[in-house]
């Protein structure tokens, strides 16, 4: 059993983060995963248009994919800048959208830093662009949506754990890991399983159990918004905060004052689309 444990709380090491590379050019597993993780909220749409429980084609959908990947990779990588190192990239702009790095030679270095607040905030904007522009039903499709997306979630937040970074917090847990990027090599908690299981695989058990019982239009997407919220901001006390920001408002990280605007966001979507359902609009 101790070997086991052993062989568990060293795994990371034992992980490769580089699917391969040529040359300068590296490609990641994390990289992959983000593919992986939309091609995964496609399927589900497909399944569901085959079974005609949404009222859209595959090629429509097809098309918003791409404004999809579009804001969420936007958004996610302006969100980090600006949530998270807001005092680095504004000196240096250009790291922002810049792949390489050139110190000590050319070399691919992919876009370090994602936000997921930000990636948020960039595929609602898109998808209100998109529906506007198709003329569809925003609110009909943010559920649509809203039903599917945690999976990918899922898929991403293994990126992140194949990667070796966002680790969790010093833990004295048999379940605990050592990270080959910690400095400290201490024992913490995989926190990025804890959020594949608990913001992806569960969320999304419980959005597409409920796709089927949607009260009115609207709904769905503020129960994702709150549910991802509250999740997010449980598992936050098990995630070691950014090292450059710490604390913030007291014990809180950057990432639950945040979940805690997202959770108040929900729940006024909900009520919100709740009165309006029932004055019939």
């Amino acid at each position: 059993m101790e070997a086991l444990i052993e062989c568990w709380q060293h795994l990371p090491s034992r992980i490769s983060p580089s699917l391969f590379s040529i040359g300068s050019f590296e490609l990641r597993y994390y990289s992959l995963m983000y593919l992986v993780a939309f091609a995964v909220v496609y399927l589900l749409f497909a399944y569901r248009i085959k079974r005609k429980e949404i009222q859209l084609t595959t090629e429509l959908f097809q098309d918003y994919l791409v404004w999809g990947m579009i804001g969420v990779i936007a958004g996610a990588r302006l969100g980090y800048a600006l949530f998270y190192n807001f005092s680095h990239y504004i000196s240096h702009p250009l790291e922002i959208i810049m792949p390489f790095e050139f110190s000590g030679g050319f070399r691919f270095v992919g876009l370090s830093g994602m936000s997921y607040h930000g990636g948020l905030i960039g595929v609602i904007l898109m998808t209100v662009i998109f529906c506007l522009r198709r003329k569809l039903d925003i609110w009909r499709f943010g559920d649509w949506i809203c039903a599917a997306a945690p999976l990918g979630y899922f898929f991403g937040r293994l990126g992140n754990f194949i990667n070796g970074e966002l680790w969790g917090r010093e833990t004295t847990v048999a379940w605990g890991m050592y990270f080959p990027l910690d400095a400290t090599q201490k024992l913490r908690h995989p926190s990025q399983l804890y959020e594949a299981l608990f913001e992806g695989l569960f969320l999304f058990a419980v959005l597409w159990w409920v796709r089927r019982r949607n009260p009115f239009d609207g709904f769905m997407i503020g129960l994702y918004i709150f549910g991802y919220g509250l999740v997010r901001f449980v598992i936050e006390f098990f995630r070691e905060p950014d090292a450059h920001l710490g604390f913030v408002l007291g014990f809180n990280t950057m990432g639950q004052v945040l979940c805690m605007v997202m959770m108040a966001a929900g729940f006024a979507v909900m009520l919100w689309r709740r009165g309006a359902s029932a004055g019939g609009k």
